[in-house]
């Protein structure tokens, strides 16, 4: 028996760097895909939105329970501020994957 498990198997090094190549691809795409801004801001529009209509139905008696601030209106509204902020922010300054280091680049160091 050798030593080496993957006798059989022989990748060439164009194999491998298609197959680094492809995993740095998924590697930035999730990253765009799961960046906690874009989940935040969603979440904050949503539910700023919700408050909102809350806060633009509420009746007098609710209001007057907040000692006469339409409480739930002023926090929907800032809710949806910050969900804005951070779409916005990302929009801006998307994420930035670092530039992929070449074989040639690694053997040198």
């Amino acid at each position: 028996m050798s030593d080496n498990a993957h006798d059989g198997f022989h990748y060439s090094e164009q194999d491998v760097q298609r197959e680094v190549t492809e995993l740095e691809g998924k590697s930035a795409t999730a990253a765009r895909i799961f960046d906690l801004r874009r989940i935040i801001g969603g979440l904050f529009v949503l539910y700023g939105v919700i408050v909102t209509i809350t806060g633009i139905t509420d009746s007098q008696s609710a209001i007057d329970k907040a000692q006469g601030v339409n409480i739930n209106l002023w926090t929907g509204i800032g809710m949806l501020l910050l969900g804005v902020f951070f779409l916005v922010w990302l929009k801006l300054r998307p994420v930035q994957t670092p530039p992929a280091v070449s074989q040639e680049e690694e053997r040198a160091e």
